[in-house]
C-alpha cells in the first residue's frame, strides 16, 4: 500500500481515518451560508472540505425531452430537471477561492469533484491538492486520464462500478500518471439502506486493487461508516450541512455540526480499538489481575493437615496458584502453618 497525504494529512491504515465533510449543494446558493458551512466543519473536527466543480450546461442538455427529467418517485428529486437541479445545485466558480482561503486558515484541506475536463484546468489554476472522482463520473475514462495527469492524489467513488469498469478506471487513472489512488466504497442511493451498503467490499478492494480504501457514505447516522473503519477503511466522506431543515438538494441526508462531531470522535475510538492481535494481558489490564480467581487457603490450617475442599477455595483475589491447580492439592498435606486468607504456593505443600 502506497500511503499518501492530502493537505499535509496522512492517509493510510497507520493514520486516523481522515473525514472529509461533503459541502455539495448545501450553501443553497449563499457564499456566506458556504462559509458557515467550512467553519461548523472544522469546528466539527473534519479533516478536509469537499466542493463539486460543475456547471448545470457542463454536466446535463438544457432540453425538454423525457430523458431529462427524474422520474423515480421515490427520490428527493422527482420531478426535477437535470438541468434544474445541477444550477439549483452548482457551486459558482469564483467561489472557489474564498471557500478555500477560508478552510486552510481553519486548518482544513479542500479540494473538489471536477465533472468535466474544463473544471479540472479550473481547478489547476487554483492548485487544487487532490481531486475527488465521483461515482456518477467512475466510467468517465477521459475525465480520469485528465485528472491523473496533474500528478495529484485521486480518490474514486465506486457506486454502481462491477469490477471490471473499476479495473478500467484504476488502469487509466495508474497508467495516466496517478500514483497516490484511493477508492471509496459507495451506495448511489439517497439516503442509502445500511442494508445496502455491503462493507464488506472495502477490504476486498484494499486487496484487488492494492490501493488506500474508504467509504462515501449516504446513510442516516454514524453506524456504517464505523463498520467502514473496522473494516479498514482510512477514509470517510459525508455530507454536510449546517441544518437539514434550511433545505436544499442534499439536505435530507446530510449531516448536522452536531452528528459530525459524533461521527469524527467515534471513527477516531473505532480505529484506535483495532490495535493488533493480541492475547493476555495488556499494560492497562496490568491491576486488573487482582479480580481474577486464584487457589486461597480457607480456613486456619496446620503443618501435616490435607487440603480439602473446606480449606481450599478458588476465590478472587489472583495472587495465589491457577485454579488449574485445585485438584492437584486435594488430598495432599500443608507443610507448615498457615493462616485463613493466604494465598496458595508451591512451597505450602
Amino acid at each position: 500500500m502506497i500511503e499518501f497525504n492530502i493537505g499535509g494529512t496522512s492517509i493510510s491504515q497507520s493514520n486516523k481515518p481522515f473525514i472529509i465533510a461533503e459541502m455539495s449543494g448545501n450553501h443553497n446558493q449563499s457564499l456566506e451560508r458556504a462559509l458557515a458551512i467550512v467553519d461548523a466543519a472544522a469546528d466539527a473536527g473534519a479533516t478536509a472540505l469537499k466542493l463539486q466543480t460543475y456547471t448545470a450546461d457542463t454536466i446535463t442538455l438544457d432540453a425538454a425531452g423525457e430523458d431529462f427529467i427524474i422520474k423515480d418517485e421515490s427520490s428527493f428529486w422527482y420531478g426535477k430537471s437535470l438541468h434544474g437541479l445541477y444550477r439549483q445545485a452548482y457551486t459558482p466558480w469564483e467561489w472557489h477561492q474564498p471557500i478555500m482561503d477560508r478552510a486552510k486558515n481553519q486548518g482544513m484541506a479542500c479540494f473538489s469533484s471536477p465533472f468535466d475536463e474544463d473544471s479540472v484546468d479550473f481547478l489547476e489554476e487554483l492548485n487544487m491538492p487532490a481531486y475527488k472522482i465521483a461515482s456518477f463520473e467512475n466510467n468517465h475514462l477521459p475525465l480520469i486520464k485528465k485528472v491523473a495527469a496533474t500528478g495529484k492524489p485521486m480518490i474514486i467513488s465506486t457506486g454502481m462500478a462491477t469490477i471490471s469498469e473499476l479495473y478500467e478506471a484504476v488502469s487509466m487513472a495508474r497508467e495516466s500518471g496517478c500514483e497516490s489512488l484511493a477508492l471509496l466504497k459507495c451506495t448511489s442511493s439517497y439516503p442509502a439502506s445500511p442494508e445496502n451498503s455491503n462493507i464488506l467490499t472495502i477490504p476486498h478492494m484494499r486487496e484487488l486493487f492494492g490501493c488506500e480504501v474508504g467509504l462515501s457514505d449516504h446513510t442516516m447516522g454514524i453506524g456504517a461508516a464505523i463498520a467502514a473503519v473496522a473494516n479498514g477503511a482510512s477514509i470517510i466522506e459525508k455530507h454536510f450541512t449546517l441544518s437539514r431543515v434550511d433545505g436544499g438538494v442534499d439536505s435530507t441526508f446530510s449531516m448536522e455540526p452536531n452528528e459530525f462531531v459524533s461521527l469524527v470522535v467515534e471513527a477516531k475510538r473505532a480505529w484506535e480499538s483495532l490495535g493488533r492481535i493480541s492475547y493476555g494481558v495488556v499494560g492497562s489490564e496490568e491491576k486488573s489481575k487482582f479480580f481474577k480467581r486464584s487457589l486461597y487457603i480457607a480456613e486456619n490450617m496446620e503443618a501435616g493437615d490435607q487440603f480439602t475442599v473446606n480449606n481450599l477455595r478458588v476465590v478472587r483475589p489472583g495472587m495465589g496458584l491457577p485454579p488449574k491447580f485445585y485438584e492437584q492439592f486435594l488430598g495432599r498435606r500443608v507443610a507448615v502453618n498457615v493462616q485463613k486468607g493466604t494465598p496458595v504456593t508451591w512451597d505450602l505443600v
